[in-house]
């Protein structure tokens, strides 16, 4: 398997505290220089010491090339990712970055903008108000946190030139002021784009309320952090025939397509190996996918000619792709 992203030295220049259990890590260039540009809700894979490699929004300015501002919430169920970069990781040290990628970005068209964030969602949400701000664009923000100590940037949000376009809701607040996706997501208006970033919980019930709205679905944008890890089983094993090599690969019910195709010598790049981050997406010739991802639409899955061998099945004893 071939990890994405050409490897970047950074040097951590600080370490900050921003809430109960989240904790920012600026990053510059290990030598001084200049970083790649990056456009508002991209992210980076880090690889922390000890750490598998992990994907994390950038949350600074996208006119600043003088540094990346990524944010940890360190996780109880953590894998080895949030537990070493909040354990391990320190101002001096240095960290192997990927160049960043963006499977978020803000609608080219432009027109009014609807940012929907909650708990850690926040950090690709708040690279793109300080970029709709900067070119004048209109723009309306909700962060959602379970309270004001684990409200990350609260004190940058709540004194920035574009405070008033914000709000806050906290689930430990007053009921008026909470967030109620039936009641504050109102219909679809025109030019009018949907970006939500958070808890899949969350994101799933506000997709979900917008599309019974009729939102249509070139304007619902989402980035999902993180999907929960679903087994191979219980349908049996099948049968990946990889076109272009040439080869017939058995996939069993204990190794995912991405495992069982690099046992096979055949090498596909990937990132976040869950489904969400869609670096591995590969394009179906015959057969029909099982999709366990959350970075395919609804739509683009009922196509059925894109896969992620990261974490999907096959319905069909055999599915042939195009590698």
């Amino acid at each position: 398997m071939t990890p994405v992203g050409a490897a970047l030295m950074v040097k951590v220049s600080a370490v900050t505290d921003e809430a109960q259990g989240i904790r920012s890590f600026e990053l510059v260039d290990a030598n001084g220089g200049s970083l790649p540009a990056f456009t508002a809700g991209a992210h980076i894979d880090v690889t922390p010491p000890g750490g598998p490699v992990r994907q994390y929004s950038l949350c600074n300015n996208p006119s600043e090339r003088h540094r990346y501002l990524i944010a940890v919430q360190r996780e109880p169920a953590s894998r080895g990712g949030s537990a070493s970069m909040h354990e391990r990781v320190k101002t001096g040290d240095l960290l192997s970055i990927s160049a960043p990628r963006n499977h978020f970005p803000l609608a080219s068209a432009g027109g009014r903008s609807l940012l929907l964030a909650a708990g850690i969602g926040v950090t690709p949400v708040l690279s793109m108000t300080e970029h709709l701000h900067a070119v004048g664009a209109e723009f309306e923000m909700h962060y959602c946190a379970r309270s004001r100590q684990r409200t990350a940037f609260f004190h940058r949000i709540s004194t920035a030139p574009y405070a008033t376009k914000v709000r806050f809701h906290f689930d430990d607040g007053e009921p008026a002021q909470r967030f109620d996706v039936t009641t504050q997501l109102q219909g679809p208006q025109p030019g009018t784009h949907l970006y939500v970033c958070g808890p899949s919980g969350f994101m799933d019930a506000v997709l979900g309320a917008a599309r019974a709205r009729d939102w249509p679905e070139s304007h619902l944008h989402r980035e999902y952090f993180g999907a929960s890890v679903q087994p191979c089983g219980p349908n049996g094993g099948f049968e990946v025939v990889a076109a272009r090599h040439g080869a017939i690969v058995t996939v069993p019910p204990d190794k995912t397509v991405l495992q069982a195709l690099a046992e096979a010598g055949i090498e596909v790049p990937f990132s976040c190996e869950q489904g969400v981050c869609g670096a591995c997406v590969t394009r179906v010739i015959e057969g029909i996918p099982e999709h366990r991802d959350m970075y395919l639409t609804p739509d683009e899955q009922a196509a059925n000619d894109r896969f992620t061998p990261c974490c999907s099945r096959s319905v069909s004893g055999r599915l042939v792709l195009d590698l």
